[in-house]
């Protein structure tokens, strides 16, 4: 069997990978996070979180983040966070994450992976299918 390279994992997903370092600084930034934000590796590298961040957001983001960083704990390995994102163009997405905790050798908390999907249109269809169900209840409790 061949050896794997983890970075052509990476690489190769269809998901954004995106892992940034204790202090919030992007470190990962693979193809499929250029496809949904819109920013270059290059572009993305170095830079804090909040280019992918929308403003309104960012104080319980970084409120979340250290607190995440600072205690090792974190419930989004496995549950799915869903939360507004923006784009370099300034658009704004609806995306759907979860989240590894990366470790140094002494235990402590270095960076965080995160796995993103951009879920925009499903997002709308949800939203549009709830606003009808609730249009068609109305009309049923006037019939």
């Amino acid at each position: 069997m061949s050896e794997i390279d983890p970075a052509e994992i990476v690489a190769a997903a269809g998901d954004a990978i995106v892992v940034s370092d204790a202090e919030g600084r992007i470190v990962v930034w693979n193809a499929a996070a250029t496809r949904i934000f819109g920013y270059a590796e290059a572009e993305a590298l170095g830079q804090s979180l909040d280019i992918i961040t929308p403003e309104r957001h960012r104080k319980r983001h970084w409120e979340g983040y250290h607190k995440t960083v600072a205690t090792g704990v974190t419930k989004y390995g496995a549950d799915v966070l869903r939360v507004p994102a923006i784009t370099k163009a300034g658009g704004t997405l609806s995306i759907a994450f979860t989240v590894a905790l990366l470790r140094d050798a002494d235990g402590k908390v270095s960076g965080v992976l995160a796995v993103m999907r951009d879920e925009t249109k499903r997002f709308k269809e949800e939203r549009d299918l709830k606003q009808r169900i609730a249009e068609l209840e109305a009309q049923a409790r006037k019939a």
